[in-house]
C-alpha cells in the first residue's frame, strides 16, 4: 500500500501541467551555420498540443514587427522533458 501510494504521489502533484507547453532554448548552431537572428523554441507534447498553440507561444516571444517562422522540430530528451518530448523550432523574421 505505501509503495503504490508514493508512486501515485509524482502523477498527482504534475496533473496536467506535466503536459503544458514552455518556451525553452534553442539549438545549438552548428560551426557551418550563420546566425539566423532571434530563435525561439517551444518544448511540447506532440500528442495534446495543437501547432496553433506552438506559433501562438513562439510569437509571444519574437520582437514586436518580427514574424515567427517555423524552422523545424526536435524529438530528443536532452532538451525537452519526457512528457513534453517535442521542440518546436522557430526564428524571428522581419517582413520583407
Amino acid at each position: 500500500m505505501r509503495r503504490s501510494a508514493a508512486l501515485l504521489l509524482p502523477v498527482m502533484l504534475l496533473g496536467c501541467s506535466g503536459f503544458q507547453p514552455f518556451i525553452a532554448g534553442p539549438p545549438a548552431l552548428q560551426p557551418w551555420e550563420t546566425d539566423p537572428g532571434n530563435r525561439v523554441s517551444v518544448c511540447y507534447n506532440t500528442l495534446k498540443t495543437p501547432p496553433e498553440k506552438l506559433q501562438e507561444m513562439a510569437q509571444a516571444e519574437c520582437p514586436k514587427g518580427t514574424a515567427a517562422e517555423s524552422v523545424g522540430t526536435d524529438y530528443t530528451f536532452e532538451n525537452c522533458p519526457l512528457m513534453t518530448p517535442g521542440r518546436a523550432n522557430f526564428v524571428c523574421k522581419s517582413p520583407r
